[in-house]
């Protein structure tokens, strides 16, 4: 590895596992959890996690390509800001459907962490065509979450 990858693939590599290691311990599949009622097609609780493994990554070569591909350094500012804002959309979804209990929050939030997905899409996609592609099968991943969500909601509300 040459010494202009080190950089981008470190910390692409950390910023990635301090997200999924966060949302992991944020995660709460407790009591609470396996008493909400849940649709017939929602995937058993073993998938969420070897789903997330394979989608942060694709989010870490996307990073990674984007970063290197820009053609400024204000360019690749915005690519490591635009990741930032995901991770931390990803982050808050957690701690507002498991530990606040607020699936019907959650729900908001997670129409803003889809469209900051759509946002790394677009801006990366622009000078890197393989970040946006490798950030699809993350959208498609948020949008199966989120239709999970409104379910849950319709289920079990009102909440709070």
């Amino acid at each position: 590895m040459n010494r202009m990858m080190i950089l981008p693939v470190t910390v692409a590599t950390v910023a990635a596992i301090c997200v999924a290691a966060l949302g992991a311990t944020i995660t709460d599949l407790g009591p609470w959890y396996q008493g909400l009622a849940k649709p017939a097609w929602n995937p058993p609780d073993v998938v969420f996690p070897m789903g997330w493994t394979l989608i942060y990554a694709l989010i870490t070569i996307a990073g990674i390509n984007a970063w290197r591909a820009a053609r400024t350094s204000a360019q690749a500012e915005w690519v490591i800001s635009l990741f930032a804002l995901n991770g931390f959309l990803n982050i808050l979804w957690s701690i507002i459907f498991f530990r606040m209990q607020r699936p019907d929050w959650a729900f908001v939030e997670v129409i803003g962490l889809w469209l900051s997905i759509v946002v790394l899409i677009v801006y990366c996609g622009r000078f890197s065509k393989s970040a946006g592609w490798l950030l699809l099968p993350y959208l498609g991943w948020v949008s199966f979450a989120g239709a999970l969500n409104w379910a849950v909601v319709e289920l079990n509300g009102p909440f709070g």
